[in-house]
């Protein structure tokens, strides 16, 4: 299914015997999350995992983003997420240890300095909850997938890109959702407050 597609991607989860329940919200808008969160509850039940990977994504250099730009990255990628995780621990009731928070962050700046910021700003607010959310023993992590194939690559820029990381290849979606599937589940709850780089070796060179 294609990702844009909440309906469709519900539908596979639940054919491969997941559970699922597909929404559509405007992360402008500063009620979203609350109803996101009142929704799910009300579709699934108590909620014991949230998992941040939407993202605003226009490419600005710093001379061209707009006021307007900046103020929509900070509102979808920071705003949004913070409010998304203040109303997960308010609700979290399920037993100490078995909570989760994981963001997807990114550290591309150049070329897209209002995403870059909006980011750098998350990074900072999982941290925080990572250390303000112990009295529950809810962890809080990021996970940073570096250049991932999701069909957006020019060729010249997916040819460079594979040749830049030791593997030979491109991050795909399922390298970095091992990851954050881990970093849910009981054996991962050991690790708290993490920024993990997963893309292949290619930030070491």
């Amino acid at each position: 299914p294609q990702p844009d597609d909440p309906a469709r991607v519900a539908e596979a989860v639940v054919r491969a015997g997941g559970r699922a329940h597909a929404i559509e919200a405007d992360l402008m808008d500063t009620g979203a999350a609350e109803r996101i969160l009142d929704e799910v509850e009300r579709a699934l039940g108590p909620i014991t995992g949230l998992v941040l990977s939407h993202a605003e994504s226009v490419d600005s250099g710093l001379l061209d983003t707009t006021v307007e730009a900046l103020d929509r990255h900070l509102a979808v990628n920071v705003r949004a997420s913070l409010q998304l995780i203040q109303g997960f621990a308010r609700r979290y009731r399920a037993e100490p240890g078995a909570g989760r928070i994981v963001a997807l962050t990114s550290d591309h700046v150049v070329g897209n300095v209002p995403y870059g910021a909006s980011k750098a700003a998350l990074d900072r607010i999982v941290i925080a909850a990572a250390r303000e959310l112990e009295n529950v023993r809810v962890t809080a992590n990021l996970v940073d997938p570096g250049p991932t194939d999701t069909g957006w690559f020019t060729p010249e820029l997916r040819e460079g890109l594979r040749q830049a990381t030791p593997r030979g290849r491109l991050a795909e979606p399922r390298d970095a959702a091992a990851l954050v599937c881990f970093l849910l589940s009981a054996e991962g709850g050991w690790i708290n407050g993490q920024r993990i780089r997963s893309d292949g070796g290619q930030s070491v060179g």
